[in-house]
């Protein structure tokens, strides 16, 4: 995909200023709302070749035909945006939701904007900050019009070890971005756990010797596991971290979604419950199951630890 789009994007989070600043640094031009005025002027001043637009309607207005729109926000706020956006698009247009939203949510937004002609796509986005320079991995459902018009935007995001591929209509996408985070809880779990197993052990492991011998073709080698090498080489006894893990909702949904199907999730949903008790369980907190589980999510997508206090 050789060629070089017009593209709005709405929402710089961890995930979007990255995600414009790899889109900029391709040649595309991008134009940029955020709610926050200040984050779009501090991104501006990083990256002198995007242009901050003063609302949602002056976005719309200053793009090419198809308009391309990115929305990259938590899924509680998606809908109120929509409302907007809708206000401006023209049939043809196409809109991307690449947060977490629920694949019913996208199902449903996919109909009504099918309705008016425009198209709409769910974008299963993963690969956290880290994705900025490896490549994206986008799981993407919905109109397939949309998904063709958009290839240049997914091709560059996703260079140079990243991709993407169209699963299907609706919320096909975000479908299989839930699952993918449900898998995401058991394999930080399963390393969490297998860490303090040695970590007790009378053995005096040193546990960054053995991340970094596991990272060379072991059968648990791979991407988590390098983020646990990372964490470790911050802090081996990870004794500066709270084990207190937060819960972004897409393990549940795969729960829910499973009994619904009748199909036996235990390792995703003992995993869920695991950082739910975590919250509130002082024992749990100062393992070091969950202190590896916090940092892990610390690593690969910049989300916050509670840090131990003296």
């Amino acid at each position: 995909m050789a060629f070089n789009m017009k593209i709005g994007f709405i929402g710089l989070g961890k995930m979007g200023n990255r995600m414009v600043g790899k889109l900029a640094s391709a040649g595309h031009e991008v134009v940029v709302w955020n709610r926050t005025e200040s984050v779009s002027k501090d991104l501006q001043r990083e990256i002198s070749s995007i242009t901050v637009s003063s609302g949602i309607k002056d976005l719309i207005e200053s793009l090419p035909t198809p308009r391309v729109i990115w929305i990259m926000i938590s899924h509680k706020g998606v809908d109120e945006v929509l409302r907007e956006v809708k206000q401006y698009l023209e049939k043809g247009d196409v809109v991307i939701d690449g947060g977490n939203s629920h694949f019913l949510d996208t199902e449903k937004r996919f109909n009504e904007f099918e309705k008016l002609g425009i198209h709409f796509l769910g974008v299963g986005t993963s690969g956290g900050i880290l994705a900025e320079k490896n490549g994206y991995p986008f799981m993407v459902g919905g109109a397939i019009k949309g998904y063709e018009i958009i290839k240049p935007v997914l091709d560059s995001l996703s260079k140079p070890n990243g991709g993407y591929q169209y699963f299907g209509t609706g919320g096909a996408g975000h479908f299989v971005k839930m699952v993918h985070n449900g898998i995401e809880y058991g394999i930080m779990q399963s390393l969490g756990e297998g860490f303090e197993v040695l970590e007790k052990s009378k053995y005096n492991f040193n546990l960054l010797d053995i991340a970094k011998l596991w990272q060379k073709g072991t059968l648990v080698s791979g991407f988590m596991l390098d983020r646990a090498k990372d964490a470790l080489e911050k802090n081996e006894k990870l004794d500066d971290i709270v084990g207190s893990i937060d819960a972004s909702g897409e393990a549940l949904w795969t729960i829910e979604e499973a009994k619904k199907e009748q199909v036996d999730v235990e390792i995703i949903e003992r995993s869920l419950e695991y950082r739910i008790r975590s919250k509130k369980d002082k024992k749990i907190q100062n393992s070091f199951t969950a202190r590896m589980v916090a940092a892990l999510r610390r690593e690969f997508g910049g989300h916050s630890v509670k840090e131990k206090t003296v």
